[in-house]
């Protein structure tokens, strides 16, 4: 079996243990953006929607709700702090993609991807609308993205338009390049807890009432919604808890929680920064199954994450599984491989989280309680745009609409369930050893991932 051009290059222990020395474990987004701290629920309350977390998908549900009806009286109860959880520890990579990229749509509903195309590019400019209508400060930058293949066998997946090695590297100066791929307008950057931070302000500006610390115990018929501390009889409910156990039985098994690791670097100084170029501030992934996604924040800090997504058995949200040494070291090795005229760089903060994973890899929808409930769930990692189109979609079915969004197939159908404990394991590192072995096996795919190509659950990133 052959090596990764981080196998063949790696960056020396020294240099590893230089970078993560002193990093503090913790997401930097919402250490450099924390919002301000809100009342739990107590008591009883009525509301004619109540929205189940405050993240992206509960925040822009209550803001487009308000925005359709500015008299309707809605509630969003967050179990622990707004965007504290997927929403604040995510790269800040608003994608237009509702499909987690066109080849996995299109193999998916090649009649309509099109106008999943269309419309995730409408949702896009959308948020950037909304972003300057209500001034939110949010580090937007309308930047574009740029794929790279780092290995020979990915330069011939990048397509015909695709750059060669020394185009690519007057972009980006990385030795590993030797191709690019460069999408000029369907991808923003933002600050993800910036993001978080101002879609909760503009919901209060608009009348919605947001309680913190409020963990919902039960769902009852009412619909009813119970807290620790208190209650909301409810007209409709929104559920947006993203990797978080369903108040719903039948979505019990539709999603994992899939651990994705980054690491940010302090400010890069002039030099560093005309050493790797990047002027255009794109986006940055690489072509492998186990992906890297990388770019600047707004004073130039580097964020570099990915590679690594690790399932735990049992499919639990804990907070030990964030500190992972080996993760984090990987990823130190792989900037250095990335960009070695960076050798020195300290990382600042390293952080982890869980990525609500579904079978068909992109967003589903429901209904339940007669129409009174609604969900959206499963983004597997693409929700920063996403999660806005999810939560018109929710809108649409509480409304009982029929919508270009309710009439979408993709829509209409819900994924494949995980199995159940232990398959739920050896089926999810089965194919994740499958797809590590595939990116050393100059992108040949192995029988279980045909396999799985075969019955629609196959992944290529």
């Amino acid at each position: 079996m052959g090596t990764t051009v981080f196998e063949r290059h790696p960056a020396s222990a020294s240099s590893i243990a230089a970078m993560l020395g002193g990093s503090a474990l913790s997401p930097f987004w919402t250490d450099d953006a924390p919002g301000p701290e809100r009342p739990a629920l107590a008591g009883s309350h009525r509301a004619d929607l109540v929205i189940v977390g405050g993240g992206y998908s509960g925040l822009w549900t209550a803001i487009m709700a308000k925005e359709r009806d500015p008299g309707l009286s809605v509630t969003v109860l967050e179990a622990r702090r707004v965007g504290w959880a997927a929403s604040g520890r995510n790269g800040g990579f608003c994608e237009a993609s509702l499909t987690h990229g066109r080849e996995n749509g299109e193999s998916r509903w090649p009649e309509e991807i099109d106008e999943l195309d269309r419309l995730g590019m409408e949702n896009l400019d959308q948020i950037g609308e909304t972003v300057a209508r209500y001034g939110m400060d949010v580090d937007w930058q309308r930047t574009g993205a740029l794929a790279v293949a780092v290995e020979p066998h990915q330069v011939e997946w990048l397509g015909e338009d695709a750059l060669d090695a020394e185009a690519t590297r007057a972009l980006v100066n990385s030795p590993t390049y030797l191709g690019g791929a460069l999408s000029e307008d369907d991808t923003a950057l933002v600050h993800p807890a910036k993001l978080a931070r101002e879609l909760a302000r503009v919901a209060e500006d608009l009348g919605v009432q947001i309680f913190e610390a409020s963990p919902v115990t039960s769902l009852e018929d009412g619909p009813l919604v119970r807290t620790r501390d208190g209650v909301v009889r409810a007209g409709k409910v929104a559920l947006a808890t993203n990797v978080f156990p369903s108040l719903l039985k039948r979505n019990s098994l539709m999603t994992v929680p899939v651990y994705d690791y980054s690491l940010m670097t302090e400010p890069l100084t002039d030099a560093q920064l005309a050493q790797i170029g990047w002027e255009g501030r794109q986006g940055v992934a690489d072509m492998a199954n186990q992906f890297h996604y990388y770019r600047l924040t707004a004073d130039n800090r580097l964020l570099f994450g990915g590679y690594d997504a690790i399932y735990h058995a049992g499919g639990r949200v804990r907070a030990k599984y964030q500190d992972r040494r080996e993760s984090y070291e990987k990823l130190a090795s792989h900037l250095l491989t990335t960009f070695p005229q960076l050798d020195g760089i300290r990382a600042t903060h390293r952080w982890a989280g869980a990525i609500d994973t579904s079978t068909r890899f992109c967003a589903f929808w429901g209904t339940a309680r007669g129409g009174d409930v609604a969900y959206s769930l499963g983004f597997t990692g693409l929700g920063v745009g996403a999660t806005r189109f999810g939560a018109n979609v929710m809108l649409d079915l509480l409304a009982g609409e029929e919508t270009e969004r309710t009439r979408l197939r993709m829509v209409r159908e819900r994924p494949l369930p995980f199995p159940p404990e232990p398959l739920a394991s050896l089926g999810i590192n089965a194919t994740r050893w499958s797809l590590d072995r595939a990116d050393h096996r100059e992108g040949r795919r192995n029988l279980l991932l045909r396999g799985l190509d075969a019955v629609g659950l196959g992944f290529d990133s």
